[in-house]
């Protein structure tokens, strides 16, 4: 199956790296916080981390306890600085694309993926072997992309009135779940889009138990200090699910 490795074109990660130095960035104000609100004691558990990028999942995870952390990721880039900044005698880091996880070989308490899983065509088959990677009864923990983002095929976003305010979402094409092609950063970045009712029924039938969805809010001081947030009024851009082994 081929497989778009963005992080790896030098245009698109000098971008990311100027976006990851932004305090005021969603991953870090909304996405992150909510993934972690998800997540499960850490204390003593063995922990995968899916899409990894610079690793500063899977040091967050050490530090609330996780006895050993191995994080995956197909860029050889994000991989080099998670190993030059966030080396840690208990975690790994290793270079593998998301559609390989059969090469793993044990078991963990817990997976977590950050903002990742929307890069994935079949999500079945990962849910399939996140399951059989998790121990009984582990938990998968994960975020991606709101299915009204990924839904657009064309990105005009908002409906704003003659002030530039926004009125609404435009959201359309929801209904034709695949392939997109976006602009972020650079142009043609694949990502796969999928119904809130797609990816519940594939959670179900891959062997989880939804335990909790969130589609997380900034809070009102958020919302204050960066007015841009108020259009999650409208839309949100993330979604998060937990989910046990069944």
């Amino acid at each position: 199956m081929s497989e778009q490795n963005i992080y790896d074109d030098q245009t698109f990660f000098d971008g990311y790296l100027k976006l990851r130095d932004n305090p005021s960035a969603s991953n870090a104000i909304v996405e992150k916080p909510a993934l972690f609100s998800l997540c499960p004691n850490f204390a003593e558990r063995t922990v995968l981390d899916l899409g990894c990028g610079y690793g500063d999942n899977c040091i967050e995870a050490v530090k609330m306890g996780a006895s050993y952390v191995v994080g995956i990721d197909i860029s050889k880039r994000m991989l080099e600085i998670a190993n030059k900044e966030n080396r840690y005698k208990n975690v790994s880091f290793l270079q593998m694309s998301m559609n390989n996880l059969s090469e793993l070989n044990r078991k963990f308490d817990i997976v977590l993926s950050s903002l990742a899983v929307h890069y994935i065509e079949d999500f079945d088959k990962l849910l399939h072997n996140i399951n059989r990677l998790l121990n009984d009864n582990g938990m998968f923990v994960y975020s991606q992309e709101h299915p009204f983002t990924t839904a657009l095929k064309k990105e005009d976003y908002w409906s704003r009135d003659d002030k530039g305010d926004i009125l609404h979402y435009n959201l359309t094409d929801y209904s034709l779940p695949g392939e997109r092609r976006t602009a972020w950063i650079v142009d043609e970045v694949v990502k796969y889009h999928r119904s809130f009712s797609s990816i519940i029924n594939s959670i179900i039938t891959c062997g989880f138990i939804i335990e909790k969805i969130l589609e997380p809010l900034p809070d009102a001081g958020i919302m204050n200090l960066y007015p841009a947030y108020k259009k999650y009024y409208h839309k949100p851009d993330f979604l998060l699910i937990k989910a046990k082994k069944s």
